[in-house]
């Protein structure tokens, strides 16, 4: 059983809006991290589960590749006229 399309897409921002990693003090939105469509695509995936081992399993299985926050934090960080990159 997964959720219907509009109910995924609401999931899908509300993951994007409320849910954050903490990487050295920031507070990184899954949004703006590009996690949520995939942590929801696994919620909806898990739902006959219940939603409490829908979540925790969706978090075990969305991971993070190695060296990503290297990338993301050098395309936030400024460049020489002050601008991020």
């Amino acid at each position: 059983m997964s959720l219907p399309a509009a109910d995924l897409q609401e999931l899908q921002s509300t993951l994007a809006d409320r849910l954050y990693i903490q990487v050295s003090g920031w507070h990184l939105y899954l949004g703006d991290a590009d996690l949520a469509q995939p942590l929801a695509i696994e919620c909806s995936a898990l739902i006959d589960q219940g939603a409490s081992v829908a979540a925790r399993k969706s978090l075990e299985a969305v991971t993070v590749p190695r060296g990503w926050w290297s990338q993301q934090a050098a395309a936030l960080a400024p460049d020489a006229s002050g601008t991020a990159s």
